[in-house]
């Protein structure tokens, strides 16, 4: 070997150029491996929002979750209207003897969405001692938390929550979060029943939030 060639075999610059190309295809691996996570996060998203909309859990649980929509001075409006049929029909079926209605007040508001709930579940034959009214939340998170915040007191562990199919999945894993054990009755047909894409892709993105926002466990 001449001594040229002796010298550009011991080059300083070979190692580093190395070292670039591992780094580079270190950097390409990690892209890669974020851009499957990126796309398999709202892959999975979606098949919870409709594995859990198709669910229907009618084994006996402590009581019934009617999670809260949108009310009139009183008067629910249809969609919620619908959810509280459904709940009736469950506390009919003896799937639980005690329906909690959740939801607070939206500006204008004379009365509650869990208020104006228990009237209407009354008015159509169900004890008042056994409708739980929560006028608490402005969200479904909010209104879950208030059911967990009174469920010892009431003697609640497990629950059947009531809403549209497209609600089911993140407002389990919340209910889940709460340390409360959770089933799913969505209501089948009726308003706010239909699993049109922009509702599931809401809640899709919903429940990747409820994900991400969870703690890491601890060892």
């Amino acid at each position: 070997m001449t001594a040229p060639a002796v010298l550009l075999e011991w080059s300083p610059a070979r190692p580093s150029q190395s070292r670039r190309r591992r780094a580079r295809r270190r950097f390409a691996m990690l892209i890669a491996g974020l851009s499957v996570v990126c796309a398999a996060l709202p892959l999975s998203a979606l098949v919870e929002v409709g594995r859990w909309g198709a669910a229907d859990e009618r084994t006996p649980t402590d009581a019934i979750v009617v999670l809260g929509a949108a009310q009139y001075q009183g008067a629910p409006s249809p969609v919620l209207a619908n959810r509280l049929e459904h709940a009736r029909q469950l506390y009919k079926e003896g799937v639980a003897n005690t329906i909690i209605t959740v939801g607070g007040f939206r500006s204008g508001d004379v009365t509650s969405e869990a208020q104006a709930g228990k009237a209407e579940l009354e008015a159509a034959g169900v004890p008042s001692k056994h409708v739980i009214a929560l006028p608490f939340g402005a969200n479904t998170r909010e209104s879950l938390e208030a059911v967990a915040t009174i469920a010892g007191a009431q003697g609640i562990d497990s629950v059947t929550l009531v809403s549209d199919p497209a609600h089911m999945a993140r407002s389990r894993a919340l209910a889940e979060a709460m340390g409360l054990h959770p089933q799913v009755s969505p209501t089948d047909d009726g308003p706010g029943s239909a699993m049109t894409a922009d509702y599931v892709a809401r809640e899709s993105l919903g429940l990747i939030t409820v994900w991400l926002d969870q703690p890491t466990p601890t060892s």
